[in-house]
């Protein structure tokens, strides 16, 4: 049973995108906790072009020829990481805070959104696994 992995590519995916999700929660409510907090600068947490460009990359992990040379990072998914990114108030009016509530519950309730739907989808990769474990009973 050499090489049997019961955790697939595709529920790797599904695990790397809702731990990414659980991190831009985190973001959004830290910036709906400072919306009255004076010279607070929102932040954003970024990962989807990330995810999507090791999406398009090949599956192949680089070959070491050499047991000298370095070893080399493939494009794992537990190697990505989101960016967390300012966006300080450039209008020059009030108390310097860039935090616009609407946009952050906005932002909030699309996040949920692709939270569960992701959860859903892992659920019923889950289901099926079980569904072959079980014999199709």
């Amino acid at each position: 049973m050499a090489g049997f992995n019961l955790i697939d590519p595709t529920t790797r995916l599904l695990q790397k995108s809702l731990d990414l999700r659980a991190q831009r929660q985190q973001v959004i409510a830290g910036n709906v906790a400072n919306a009255e907090t004076p010279g607070y600068a929102a932040r954003t947490f970024e990962f989807e072009k990330r995810l999507q460009a090791v999406l398009k990359r090949p599956q192949q992990a680089p070959q070491v020829t050499n047991p000298k040379h370095f070893p080399l990072g493939g494009n794992s998914l537990a190697q990505i990481q989101g960016e967390v990114v300012r966006h300080p108030d450039r209008s020059g009016f009030g108390d310097g805070n860039s935090v616009v509530v609407e946009d952050e519950m906005i932002a909030l309730s699309e996040n949920q959104i692709l939270y569960e739907a992701t959860i859903k989808m892992t659920r019923r990769r889950l289901q099926m696994l079980k569904y072959a474990v079980n014999d199709g009973q």
